[in-house]
């Protein structure tokens, strides 16, 4: 017999295919049957505003002087058929999250730090609360498939309605509220059964195409005496014509949502296989708007990954009129703080990493229902919050329009960004970095 204790061994080696991750989730099925269910977005790599850089002025283009040089921020929404346009001090929105979702004190909390910069925040799933509708100077009114909450009076007290086609982490699927954050509120709001899982529909009962969607959308602008803007919001599938389509429709403005957007609850192999990231479907919704003649006439809000205000400058120099931010608002509030670290291990996961928003127990007060751990979210203290990242946000977005020359943020463009990777190129339409060469367009190395 052979001694092979001495036999030297090769080093163990991991499947790329067959991760650590990818392991447990199959045993995770193996045992329980069920898919897995989590919020936030998706969390694989794809690419991203990472891969563009921005080419500052030097001698063939001309800085602003960041102290002396104005660069202007504000924005106006809805100018194509609404009488009472939204006028917007920056270029950053807060998206539709919804109470039940959310807990009232963080959609106060929005209310107020969007407020405090000139901005709107927006409803979500299941109709305004009285907390976000006082401490929001600017308030979208989401109308979604499933109608929960909806009320033609609160359709008057909004500022903008906003048509919800579908969500960028889950183009073509409904949303989910489990029953332990259905409280008598909620259900109250919603009209359910308290305690009873809720799932949306995943398309309006009333309409079925564009020429249906016409229609709905007059009829929202005679409830409304045509006062307000309407927008039309996509998950990112087939961008170039959602957006013609919803343009078609008589949409004011259009929201396009990447697969980075977060969600309340969904199926997680929904969040990462369905839909486009965010990069790929900013240029295709331009570019329909371009095609139609509607540039700047129809606004184009552009959500799903939106971080820092490198990005806000990058989705409007690919055509973006403004951006929308979710999950970074919430971060902003004290979402994944890892001033809770040790009550997230205790729920079998890690601060940063945590998002099983669906069962209504995080520490951060945020994503729950629960009266006891809402309590530890102030909304004056986290509004705050928010408006200072909104304020960082839009002084970043500013110094890189300033260093490219532009006294207005929407004065970036194409023309003033490069790719790092040949596939941000192709998607964002601009050349790889040291040459001329933008993939699918021809050109020279």
């Amino acid at each position: 017999m052979n001694d092979m204790t001495n036999t030297p061994r090769t080093t163990p080696r991991a499947s790329a295919t067959f991760d650590e991750y990818t392991l447990s989730e199959i045993r995770r099925a193996a045992a329980t049957g069920i898919y897995d269910i989590r919020g936030a977005g998706a969390k694989r790599k794809v690419p991203h505003f990472d891969d563009l850089l921005f080419l500052g002025a030097s001698i063939s283009r001309y800085p602003l002087e960041g102290y002396r040089e104005k660069c202007s921020t504000e924005v106006l929404l809805g100018t194509r058929f609404a009488k009472k346009p939204i006028a917007l001090k920056i270029p950053i929105t807060i998206a539709g999250m919804s109470f039940g979702s959310l807990s009232a004190n963080a959609k106060e909390a929005l209310g107020r730090g969007a407020s405090a910069m000139g901005t709107s925040t927006t409803t979500g799933d299941g109709g305004m609360t009285n907390e976000e509708r006082g401490h929001s100077t600017q308030l979208v009114y989401q109308y979604l498939p499933s109608r929960y909450g909806m009320n033609p009076d609160d359709l008057k007290r909004c500022d903008a309605i906003e048509v919800v086609v579908g969500q960028g982490a889950k183009p073509g699927g409904g949303g989910m509220l489990l029953g332990q954050k259905i409280t008598e509120r909620v259900a109250k709001m919603r009209t359910l059964p308290v305690g009873i899982d809720q799932r949306s529909a995943c398309r309006h009962p009333d309409w079925t195409g564009p020429d249906d969607l016409e229609i709905k959308i007059e009829e929202l602008r005679e409830i409304t005496d045509w006062e307000k803007p309407i927008y039309v919001k996509v998950g990112a599938a087939r961008p170039y014509y959602d957006t013609a389509l919803a343009v078609k429709s008589g949409a004011d403005v259009v929201v396009v949502d990447g697969m980075q957007g977060g969600t309340a609850a969904t199926q997680e192999v929904f969040i990462e296989n369905v839909g486009i990231p965010t990069l790929a479907a900013v240029r295709q919704a331009v570019k329909a708007l371009q095609d139609l003649g509607m540039h700047r006439k129809v606004q184009l809000i552009v959500s799903g990954g939106i971080r820092n205000g490198a990005d806000v400058a990058k989705a409007l120099a690919l055509g973006a009129d403004a951006v929308a931010i979710g999950t970074a608002a919430l971060v902003a509030l004290g979402d994944n703080d890892p001033h809770y670290a040790a009550e997230y291990e205790a729920l079998g996961t890690k601060a940063g990493a945590y998002d099983d928003w669906h069962e209504g127990r995080d520490p951060a007060g945020i994503t729950t229902q629960d009266p006891a751990l809402m309590a530890r979210l102030d909304p004056v203290a986290a509004g705050r919050r928010l408006a200072n990242y909104l304020a960082v946000l839009t002084l970043e977005c500013q110094t890189i329009a300033r260093a490219c020359g532009k006294s207005h943020v929407h004065n970036l463009e194409p023309e003033d960004l490069v790719a790092l990777t040949i596939e941000a190129a192709a998607m964002a339409n601009v050349p790889l970095a040291g040459t001329d060469w933008i993939p699918g367009r021809g050109g020279n190395f």
